[in-house]
C-alpha cells in the first residue's frame, strides 16, 4: 500500500466544485486545463465538429490519440460552432456559471467573437480568464504565429543549450515541446493565486501568460550572462563521462559532493589541490577535475560506477530512455502512472508530480468522446428537446485562425 492509499476516505480533491470552459488547443492550454481537471474542476472542453487537432496526433488506436488522451483526461467535451450567434449565445450562459476560462487562440480571435475578458467580465465578474499566447496578449509580437519550438528559437533557449556542445555550431532539432509544458504549469499557478485573491475580492481578473517569458525563465544563468559575461569553465559542468561500456551523468554541485567524489575516485588529495581548493578554482580548471574523474570512470562498468557515486552521496545516474525510466520502481512507489480509458482501450498517463496529505491529486478515468456532453450541456444552457435537436444537426464548429 502506498502512502497515497491510506486515509484517502476523508480527502476530496481541491477544486471540486469549479467550473472551467476551456478553449484551448494543442498542449500548452491543455495541459494547464487537466492539471485543474487533475485538481477537481469541472473542465469543459470547447471543440471544433472535426475535433481538436490533437485528436488524430499520433499513437491513434481505433480512431483515439493516446497523445489527446494524456493532455484531457478527465474533461467533457462540447462541440460547437463559435461563430454561430445561437452558439456563442450558449457559451455566455455557460460562462455566467463558470469560474475559470482558458484560452490559447492568438490575441484578437476571442475579441472578435465577443468571448474575450473585457465582454465577459460584465456577465460574471467572478470570472478568472486566463490566456495563453506566443509573446503576451499586447505590444509589437503580440499577434505573430507561435509554436514551441519558434519560442526556443525566439527565447535564446536554443542557442543557449548550444553553447554547451563544444564543437558544434547548427541548433539542435526539437521534438521536445518545453515551452508548451512550462507555460501550461505557470498559468495554472497563475490561475491558482487569483482564486486565492478571489477570496478577498470577490471579483476575478485577465492572466496574460506568455511563453516567450516562460521559456526565458528557464535561462536562469545565461539571463545574469547576457549582462555580466563571466568566462566560462573549459568543458561544460554537466555533461556524460564515459565508463567502460557507457555514460553516466554526475552533479558536483557542493562542497559535500566535490568530497564524495574525489574520495570515491581514489583522489582525496585534491582537496589540497590548489586548482580545486575553492569552487572557483573548480571552475577555473574544471576541465582537470572532469578529465581526472573520467580516468577513473572508464575503468568501471556503468552500474558499477554508480553504486560507487551513490555510497559516496554524489548525485548521479545512467542515461535512461523514457521507457527505462517508467519502469523505475520509484515511479511504482508513488503510484506517478495511472491506467485510462478511450474508445481504443486502456493506456497510462503521468499525474501531477505532487502529492498532498489532506487532498487527493488524480487523473480522471476516461477521455470524452468528441461532443459527448454537447446534448447535456446545451439543456442545462436552458434549450428544448427540440432546439437540441435543431441546433444539433447543423454543422457545429469552424477552424479558427
Amino acid at each position: 500500500m502506498t502512502m497515497e492509499d491510506k486515509d484517502e476516505g476523508h480527502k476530496t480533491k481541491c477544486f471540486h466544485g469549479l467550473r472551467v470552459i476551456d478553449f484551448s488547443t494543442t498542449i500548452a492550454g491543455p495541459h494547464c486545463a487537466r492539471m485543474l481537471a487533475d485538481m477537481g474542476a469541472e473542465v469543459i472542453k470547447v471543440e471544433t465538429a472535426e475535433g481538436e487537432t490533437m485528436r488524430t496526433r499520433p499513437p491513434v488506436r481505433s480512431g483515439c490519440s493516446t497523445t489527446f488522451g494524456q493532455l484531457n483526461v478527465g474533461k467533457k467535451s462540447l462541440v460547437l460552432d463559435l461563430k454561430s450567434a445561437d452558439a456563442i449565445e450558449i457559451i455566455r450562459r455557460l460562462v455566467a456559471t463558470a469560474d475559470i476560462l482558458v484560452e490559447n487562440f492568438r490575441p484578437g480571435v476571442m475579441r472578435r467573437l465577443k468571448l474575450d475578458y473585457g465582454s465577459l467580465r460584465e456577465l460574471n465578474p467572478k470570472l478568472i480568464y486566463c490566456s495563453i499566447s506566443g509573446y503576451g496578449q499586447t505590444g509589437p509580437s503580440a499577434e505573430l504565429a507561435a509554436y514551441a519550438p519558434v519560442i526556443h528559437a525566439a527565447s535564446g533557449y536554443d542557442m543557449a543549450h548550444l553553447a554547451y556542445q563544444p564543437g558544434r555550431s547548427r541548433p539542435d532539432y526539437c521534438g521536445i515541446y518545453h515551452a508548451d509544458v512550462l507555460t501550461g504549469v505557470y498559468a495554472f499557478g497563475a490561475i491558482s493565486a487569483a482564486l486565492y485573491r478571489r477570496h478577498d475580492t470577490k471579483r476575478g481578473q485577465h492572466i496574460d501568460v506568455s511563453m516567450l517569458e516562460s521559456m526565458l525563465s528557464l535561462t536562469l544563468n545565461e539571463l545574469q550572462w547576457s549582462q555580466f559575461p563571466v568566462k566560462q569553465t573549459q568543458r561544460p559542468m554537466f555533461g556524460p563521462l564515459a565508463t567502460a561500456d557507457g555514460y553516466v551523468m554526475l552533479a558536483v554541485a557542493s562542497e559535500k559532493t566535490f568530497l564524495g567524489l574525489i574520495k570515491a575516485i581514489g583522489h582525496p588529495e585534491w582537496v589540497a589541490d590548489p586548482r580545486f581548493l575553492k569552487y572557483a578554482d573548480r571552475r577555473e580548471h574544471w576541465g582537470d577535475l572532469m578529465d581526472g574523474v573520467e580516468s577513473w570512470s572508464k575503468t568501471l562498468t556503468t552500474e558499477t560506477c554508480l553504486a560507487e557515486l551513490n555510497a559516496a552521496g554524489v548525485p548521479c545516474s545512467a542515461y535512461r530512455t523514457v521507457a527505462e525510466a517508467l519502469r523505475d520502481p520509484q515511479l511504482v512507489h508513488r503510484g506517478a502512472l495511472t491506467e485510462v480509458e478511450d474508445g481504443g482501450g486502456t493506456f497510462k498517463v503521468l499525474n501531477l508530480p505532487f502529492r498532498m496529505s489532506e487532498a487527493t491529486v488524480s487523473a480522471g478515468k476516461r477521455i470524452s468522446t468528441l461532443g459527448e456532453h454537447t446534448v447535456a450541456l446545451l439543456k442545462e444552457a436552458g434549450l428544448s428537446q427540440h432546439e437540441i435537436a435543431a441546433f444539433s444537426g447543423k454543422p457545429l464548429l469552424a477552424e479558427l485562425g
